[in-house]
């Protein structure tokens, strides 16, 4: 079988669900890793039986090397992406795509220019968990949709995260931190969104962070932290959502519902793979579990490369691609300008709705020891 060999720039804590998973796949390889800090690479690289470690120009230049995956913090996305582009790589990038629209339009058009392919998280929306929601939708189970609602609701990353001050900058806050789980999965779910309105706040100028190593020091907000948005899609449909790091205790409003002319459908986490699914129909009482289609459950971030490197090596369409990362990135950029204009933003941007896994699909893997 043929191999995409990858390298991985970014040996972060979000690396190794990456490098534990990717090590799996079949057709992919991961041959190279790269950090700003070398002990860093040095260390997952060995830790995974990774062949090189290096720096990121080295990565970049080694020919062996076709896809890169891009697991740096948002503010580096772009430079990285446009950096293996201009190397001949193909890339595939944590989300966002990029901060500003600016930067991702820069990505696609390098990407278009050298026929390269782009990739962009989250992939969570291959899960078993919305790819069986989406099963349900296509079966007809729940009509025509009408509309759907998304809640992300925090209290914010400084009670827990050692090194929050990011979330709180430009390009953070819970709308371009979580916010393409929940626009993923929608589009994926209803198709292309057409236009969109916001509110947004800054609850909070500042923050005090709680936890170890950092406890006690002041993060300034630069980013608004409550935000509600309306959707309304492409096919009619209509969708609110809305994302927050400034509710204290537990939301009980279900992360996503899907509202339809014959049934609801409540579609489990989007930033999980699993389920659970539930459908209650038009004239039935109670909702009822959906017994999950398809397999991959378990935290399985890396099926959106796995399925980007059968594309490479099948010269056809991926599904966690770049027009997608770039719509949702619009999109949350979309939300913040009609809160400040006080108007409808309009979407310049379109995709295809991502094409649903056959029932019963699982990313084909291998065992190692």
């Amino acid at each position: 079988m043929s191999i995409v060999k990858a390298g991985l720039i970014g040996c972060g804590n979000i690396s190794t669900i990456y490098l534990e998973n990717c090590h799996h796949f079949e057709h992919l390889a991961i041959v190279a890793c790269a950090d700003l800090n070398l002990e860093r690479a040095q260390a997952q690289a060995e830790k995974y039986h990774i062949a090189k470690a290096g720096t990121v120009e080295e990565l970049l230049q080694d020919p062996e090397i076709e896809l890169v995956i891009n697991l740096t913090i948002p503010q580096a996305h772009a430079e990285i992406c446009i950096q293996a582009l201009e190397a001949g790589k193909h890339v595939y990038t944590e989300k966002p795509l990029a901060v500003t629209l600016e930067e991702g339009q820069q990505i696609m058009k390098i990407a278009n220019e050298k026929g390269l392919l782009v990739g962009c998280a989250p992939d969570t929306f291959l899960g078993a968990g919305i790819q069986t929601a989406i099963q349900v939708i296509q079966n007809g189970e729940i009509g025509t949709p009408i509309g759907a609602s998304a809640f992300m609701i925090g209290r914010g990353h400084e009670h827990w995260h050692p090194d929050p001050a990011f979330y709180y900058d430009v390009g953070g806050g819970p709308m371009f931190d979580m916010g393409p789980y929940y626009l993923t999965a929608l589009v994926a779910l209803l198709g292309p969104m057409n236009r969109l309105s916001g509110s947004a706040r800054i609850s909070y100028p500042e923050r005090t962070i709680l936890s170890a190593p950092k406890a006690g020091t002041k993060i300034r907000v630069a980013t608004p932290t409550h935000l509600s948005g309306v959707i309304d899609f492409a096919n009619g449909a209509v969708a609110t959502i809305t994302t927050s790091f400034d509710a204290f205790g537990g939301s009980t409003l279900p992360p996503l519902e899907i509202y339809g002319s014959e049934g609801t459908l409540l579609v489990p986490d989007p930033n999980t793979f699993d389920g659970p699914v539930k459908l209650r129909k038009r004239d039935e009482a109670e909702f009822v579990e959906i017994p999950l289609s398809h397999h991959d459950k378990e935290n399985s971030r890396g099926i959106g490369i796995a399925d980007m490197a059968a594309s490479i090596l099948a010269g056809d369409r991926h599904r966690a691609s770049g027009e997608l990362g770039y719509h949702v990135l619009e999109a949350m950029h979309g939300f913040h300008a009609a809160s400040s204009s006080g108007s409808y933003y309009q979407m310049e941007s379109s995709c295809r709705k991502p094409e649903p896994l056959p029932v019963g699909f699982r990313f084909p893997r291998v065992e190692t020891t």
